[in-house]
């Protein structure tokens, strides 16, 4: 009797998400509250699947305590670039134990790769987008390798650059929240006093705007919020931030 014919395992390489779901994801929840939208997707398809990313700058308790508000072990990931100001890292201890967070991932650079690339330290004063790929974005790349999607607390209001920004948008494969991409800065302040949130401690001293210590300055009467950031440089973004179009290969 001829043996029945082998079944081979199929292997689906294919990205979790696409350019389509996320449009898709803009038309559904338009309109939708920020934190209705966050309790069905938190409790719902992305149960599991989803890790918010946070700096634990001078914005993050607002969406941090949004995501906590549905499930406090939605996992929460920080990359410390060990250039961080001792303020930033006091701040993220402090709010996680007043949320309750329970699974807050901290990710640092690979010494290897700093041992090789940036043995000095000193690559932020005349490569910044290298010190920002190998201190940040690799950390946040290895981090994210669990989930198909996650949470980022960038606002439409903090630069021209971010104006458009989407609620919905696809990286490297993955959907990519930004819950409060139409929220302004007097609505955060009204969220802030409303839950009692603490704010980050540099922010009173004129630092809107949080980053790595040597690459942040305090930030002038009229300038938009991230204007200290990599002051005198080229540049807006760290890295981590880069929205696919359609028919462009994924780039992180």
């Amino acid at each position: 009797m001829a043996s029945a014919a082998r079944c081979l395992d199929m292997i689906d390489v294919a990205p979790p998400f696409t350019v389509a779901d996320a449009a898709a994801m803009e038309e559904r929840f338009a309109g939708v509250p920020t934190q209705e939208m966050l309790r069905e997707l938190l409790s719902g398809e992305l149960k599991g699947r989803v890790a918010a990313v946070s700096s634990f700058g001078t914005e993050s308790a607002v969406l941090l305590h949004m995501v906590a508000a549905v499930d406090k072990d939605v996992p929460v990931i920080f990359t410390n670039t060990q250039k961080m100001f001792g303020e930033t890292l006091e701040y993220r201890d402090e709010l996680s134990e007043r949320l309750g967070l329970t699974d807050l991932r901290v990710f640092r650079p690979d010494p290897r790769i700093l041992a090789a690339k940036d043995a000095n330290g000193l690559r932020w004063s005349y490569d910044p987008d290298g010190c920002c790929e190998i201190r940040k974005v690799e950390p946040l790349r290895r981090a994210l390798l669990p989930f198909d999607a996650w949470i980022s607390g960038r606002k439409g209001f903090q630069s021209s650059t971010r104006a458009a920004l989407p609620r919905f948008e696809i990286d490297d494969g993955r959907l990519k929240l930004n819950p409060l991409a139409d929220w302004d800065k007097m609505r955060l302040e009204a969220y802030f006093a409303e839950h009692e949130l603490p704010n980050h401690p540099l922010e009173a001293n004129g630092y809107p705007s949080i980053g790595c210590k040597p690459c942040t300055s305090k930030v002038l009467p009229g300038e938009d919020p991230r204007a200290g950031r990599w002051r005198g440089w080229d540049k807006v973004e760290c890295g981590i931030h880069v929205p696919e179009k359609p028919g462009e290969e994924p780039v992180f």
